[in-house]
């Protein structure tokens, strides 16, 4: 018996080194992926007038990519983030995107922006690698279904139907303009409200458009005032909308503005001060004050270590969030990490509790790459967002004007 065990030991050390040169070889095939590391990258807005949407995701997924590699990486491996700048410029996108490719990366995130995400998606498809988390809820991200690309924030058409069916049936309004980014993303989100009116037999009343990376909204906006609707839908970042504000202000016009995410609320906050009161923004994640929340509560903590001086944002939080479902597939996928193996395992997660509490569960599937749809309002008061409990006793802002106009 003894001679017998002998003679096996060199087998077995054998097949020990072969599983270990096929793990190595493994990790030498895939893209980004090595021994210890796991490279993501990102193409965002890191400049120009929207950059404060891609500086906050960016920092929101960094805030927590520090946090699990202080905790030991994923499966032994430390996560690394290659954050490149679009500017928000579709133009940019084919430079940045190949930059990606040669700098390596296993996976691709933290996006920002429909007429950019719109460039990327056939990038994406035809390179055959994985992007999580865009920060956008456009209708081509979700239909038809697209095997490389995992969303995670509800949609924009969420989003107008919940600001539509709220005035419609709640506070009976009528009247609703739309003055939007002539873009993709202008336009999907103005389908959203056109599909949400089209369910009460109506449509906007008037329209309005105002160009890309522009402050020019003066004819935008006076398209719409001659209307004189009681709502208007505003599609655009934050210094547009701002823009917009200002010069409706000015003018003594105040009907109830509203807004979807896209904007970024306190940078909305921060570029129009005391005009960005009484606007309704809807929200795709919970309130970064809900530190009853566990994952509200390891957000906080982590921005305080490790984005020291960095105020919340919804903006950032939802990056966090992009980032724990990165996470969660590389988790679930396993030490032997390919592509294919991280999309499977998202698309694995169920009715998954990620910490946000009630109707911020994920639910993935081999055809639905839609993580979240859950939507709520929230309008500006005195300079932050407070939740929209009772759409028929707005407290401050402008809601008082609504009628009149």
């Amino acid at each position: 018996m003894q001679v017998v065990r002998k003679r096996c030991l060199p087998l077995f050390v054998c097949l020990i080194a072969v599983a270990l040169l096929a793990t190595l070889s493994q990790a030498q095939k895939t893209p980004g992926i090595t021994e210890s590391t796991i490279r993501i990258g990102s193409c965002s807005a890191l400049s120009g007038p929207a950059s404060f949407l891609g500086i906050q995701t960016q920092l929101g997924a960094l805030a927590y990519f520090h946090l699990i590699n202080d905790q030991g990486g994923v499966n032994g491996r430390t996560i690394e983030l290659k954050s490149r700048d679009d500017g928000y410029d579709p133009e940019r996108t084919s430079t940045c995107f190949d930059d990606l490719l040669k700098d390596n990366v296993f996976a691709m995130g933290f996006f920002v922006g429909t007429p950019t995400a719109a460039k990327y998606i056939p990038m994406a498809e035809s390179a055959k690698i994985p992007v999580v988390g865009l920060f956008t809820g456009a209708q081509m991200l979700y239909e038809p279904l697209k095997h490389e690309i995992i969303n995670v924030r509800a949609s924009y058409f969420d989003e107008t139907r919940e600001q539509v069916d709220s005035l419609w049936r709640i506070r009976g309004v009528r009247k609703i303009a739309v003055i939007y980014q002539d873009d993709a993303f202008g336009k999907t989100v103005l389908e959203g409200v056109q599909r949400a009116l089209a369910r009460h037999q109506s449509a906007p009343v008037a329209l309005g458009t105002f160009q890309r990376n522009t402050l020019d909204i003066s004819a935008g906006l006076k398209a719409v005032r001659e209307a004189r609707p009681e709502a208007v839908i505003v599609v655009g970042p934050y210094a547009p909308m701002a823009a917009i504000l200002k010069e409706a202000d000015a003018s003594g016009w105040h009907p109830l503005f509203l807004t979807v995410s896209f904007v970024g609320t306190e940078g909305l906050i921060r570029a129009a001060g005391s005009d960005a009161d009484g606007v309704v923004v809807t929200q795709v994640v919970p309130a970064y004050d809900r530190t009853d929340l566990p994952t509200i509560r390891l957000y906080r903590n982590a921005l305080d270590k490790y984005m020291s001086g960095t105020s919340p944002s919804f903006v950032s939080l939802e990056g966090f969030v992009d980032a724990m479902v990165v996470v969660e597939g590389l988790k679930a996928a396993g030490r032997d990490l390919t592509r294919e193996k991280f999309i499977s395992a998202i698309e694995s997660l169920h009715n998954y509790d990620i910490g946000l509490g009630r109707g911020f569960a994920l639910t993935y599937g081999p055809r639905n790459h839609k993580g979240l749809d859950s939507v709520y309002a929230t309008i500006i008061h005195n300079g932050r967002a407070e939740v929209i409990t009772d759409w028929n006793t707005l407290q401050g802002g402008r809601e008082t004007n609504v009628a009149l106009q």
